[in-house]
């Protein structure tokens, strides 16, 4: 088996199809997500995505909303239900992963969801909020390079939540987060996982661009 071609953030998954489905129960909203092998959690709900969802504050209203490494959409079809006003970005560099966003988005009749690979030019500067389960097994570098790319793109005064394992290495990333000019706390930990509020740059700080692409 060639191990990069089954894993979720390969661009272009090898494993054989398998359907299914995953159900999103919150107060007030219920989606039934079509899923599929070769994306992330194809099975269920990963509990850390649902952390993220039971703890993240509402989203902003309007503007520009990021899911990075969205999978089949669980975090940024949430996003685009609790803030009809705004645009939710569902970027992932699996291409089977934004065929499942797309067609639950159209399930869900979200009109606002847009679905895009990381180097889509029509992809916006600037997001009001970022919101992400990301892809910890790519590596530690490949993933604060990937990070650092985008949070730089977080508009002032906005904020990402980030949700992690602990024995994947929250607390380092934490860490990191804070010595490269993104402050970052702990703000819910349940089964071993870590959600982590991260503050925009500061204005003394530009952060550039780093390379890779999300899940």
């Amino acid at each position: 088996m060639s191990r990069p071609a089954q894993q979720y953030f390969a661009g272009q998954p090898g494993s054989a199809r398998r359907p299914g489905l995953a159900r999103v129960l919150l107060p007030g909203l219920h989606l039934e997500l079509l899923t599929d092998s070769g994306v992330f959690s194809p099975r269920r709900l990963d509990p850390g995505t649902r952390l993220l969802l039971d703890v993240a504050p509402a989203p902003p209203p309007a503007g520009d909303l990021l899911d990075l490494g969205c999978g089949y959409g669980p975090l940024a079809l949430v996003m685009a239900a609790r803030s009809p006003g705004a645009t939710a970005w569902a970027v992932d560099v699996n291409a089977r992963a934004r065929e499942l966003a797309r067609a639950n988005a159209a399930r869900a009749g979200l009109a606002n969801v847009r679905v895009a690979g990381p180097g889509d030019p029509a992809l916006p500067g600037r997001f009001a909020a970022m919101w992400s389960n990301p892809p910890i097994r790519i590596g530690k570098e490949p993933l604060h390079a990937l990070l650092a790319r985008w949070l730089a793109r977080l508009a002032p005064g906005g904020q990402a939540h980030l949700v992690v394992q602990r024995h994947l290495g929250a607390d380092s990333l934490q860490r990191w987060l804070d010595s490269s000019g993104w402050p970052a706390e702990r703000v819910a930990a349940r089964a071993g996982y870590r959600v982590l509020r991260v503050h925009a740059a500061g204005p003394d700080r530009e952060a550039g661009p780093g390379p890779g692409g999300p899940r």
